[in-house]
Order: C-alpha cells, then sequence, then structure tokens
C-alpha cells in the first residue's frame, strides 16, 4: 500500500499551476493508494460545482490535472475547516484509488466558528482494501503551546472520533516537532499509534519542514511535523520526504511524504 500526504499551502504558492502538474505527475507515477492532503483552498467567490465545492478547488483542479495524464481512478472527499487569507475557504482532502464505504468529517477544535483560523477539522475515508475496512484521516492540527487550542485537547478529540475497532491511519500536518521531546509528538505515540517513520526499514532524515513559514514564522530548525501514523504495526518497506527538490520539485511550502506499508 502506498500512502502520500502533503500540505498544500494552495493558491498561496507562486506558479501554482505548475507545482500542480509536478504533484499530478509524480502521483501518476508513483500510483498512491491513498493520499491525504491538508490547506486545500478554494476561493470564497467562484463558481460551485456542487453544494460545497468550487470550480478552483485545489482538489478539484488536481483532478482535472491528473485526468489529462489519464489518470481517472480517483475518487475524492474534502470538507471546508476555516477561511483564510480573506479570500479562501481552507479545507482537507483524502484522494484514493479504493471503494469508498464511508466518508468522515469532524471539528477536533473547541471552536467551531470557520472565520477563526484555528479552527480545526478532521476530513477522513473508509475504504475497502483487499476486502477489509481501513480508515485513512487527514489531519491538520494545532500547537502544543497554544493557549486557546492546544493540541493536547484536539488530540483527545481526535481519539473520541476515530473509529479504533478497525485498522486507521493518521496522515498529515500535526503542527508538532517529533524531534521535540514531552510535546504533541510523544502525546500521540502515546495513544498506542505507530510512526510508519520509525518501524520504516529504509528511511531518510525524514524532515518536512526547513526554515521559516506560515505558523512557524520564527522557526531556524530542521522539523518533522509531517507524519503518517498507524493504529496497528505493520510492516513499512519506506518512508521518503518528497517534495524537497532532491525526491521531486518543490510543490508547497511543506515537503512531503510518502511509505509504502505492506497491508
Amino acid at each position: 500500500m502506498k500512502l502520500l500526504t502533503l500540505n498544500c499551502h494552495a493558491w498561496l504558492e507562486d506558479n501554482q499551476l505548475e507545482k500542480i502538474a509536478h504533484l499530478a505527475q509524480a502521483i501518476k507515477e508513483k500510483s498512491y493508494d491513498v493520499i491525504a492532503l491538508q490547506e486545500v483552498n478554494q476561493s470564497i467567490k467562484e463558481q460551485r460545482i456542487t453544494k460545497t465545492l468550487t470550480q478552483d478547488n485545489y482538489a478539484i483542479v488536481l483532478l482535472q490535472q491528473l485526468e489529462k495524464l489519464g489518470i481517472a481512478d480517483y475518487s475524492l472527499v474534502w470538507d471546508f475547516s476555516h477561511f483564510t487569507s480573506g479570500k479562501y475557504e481552507e479545507g482537507l482532502a483524502v484522494l484514493t484509488k479504493h471503494p469508498i464505504i464511508e466518508e468522515h468529517s469532524f471539528f477536533v477544535s473547541k471552536g467551531i466558528d470557520p472565520g477563526v483560523w484555528k479552527t480545526r477539522k478532521i476530513v477522513g475515508a473508509k475504504i475497502e482494501y483487499n476486502g477489509s475496512p481501513i480508515s485513512f484521516y487527514s489531519c491538520h492540527t494545532g500547537w502544543w503551546h497554544d493557549v486557546e487550542e492546544p493540541f493536547r485537547q484536539q488530540a483527545d478529540f481526535l481519539f473520541q472520533q476515530v473509529n479504533k475497532k478497525e485498522p486507521f491511519f493518521l496522515l498529515g500536518d500535526f503542527n508538532n516537532n517529533a524531534f521535540s521531546t514531552g510535546e504533541g509528538y510523544d502525546y500521540l505515540m502515546a495513544h498506542g499509534l505507530y510512526d510508519t517513520y520509525t518501524l520504516a526499514r529504509n528511511k531518510d532524515e525524514g524532515i518536512t519542514v526547513k526554515g521559516k513559514i506560515t505558523g512557524w514564522n520564527n522557526n531556524k530548525e530542521d522539523l518533522r511535523i509531517d507524519l503518517i501514523l498507524m493504529s496497528e504495526p505493520l510492516p513499512v518497506i519506506s518512508s521518503k520526504v518528497i517534495f524537497n527538490n532532491a525526491n521531486k520539485p518543490v510543490v508547497s511550502d511543506h515537503f512531503g511524504v510518502e511509505v509504502e506499508v505492506e497491508a
């Protein structure tokens, strides 16, 4: 099973269409089973193609680019979390090539006002894979030390919502550095999760953010905040950072993470 997570920083990137083309080309080449995307934006004033989606939704444009490459087998789950930059609806997405049994969408922040940028929602999909159900959640959470929306509480809300009776994966931008001890990453691990990076037989340094980006304005460190976690200790063949110029061109202010799991 091949998985990808990426914080897209959608429509806030220079040369955005070119970067979407790079992403689509990688998806065609890698043939991921499930893709989790965060900061999947769409213009507030753009024409609606469904009740929730506009024609410039980043994931829709990505799917259109994939179709141009002859790839038309991905289904999309997307939902809106909060407004951003004064002109976008920011959401999260899951794309998958497998039959979707159930869609997931729920808040993990205390506040649910879409006008507040700290409002956080999780979006997911339960799929059928090799005859068994597995859920995949695209996550974009807050910071450990945030007084208004502390990560600990968001993680607690998340664990209350996931179906622990079936296997699940948490993929996304957790805004908690895995290299920092006693904070958000350790809190996740203490809840019985398994880090695909840690278990991978073949892996790189795992760095997904270098220097200052949105939300980490004073950062001077290399960060591993984009993670793929799982509820069961499945064998992991590889974990690699992608879209970092070493492994495919940069497409966002975050690098992505791709893993291959034996499932």
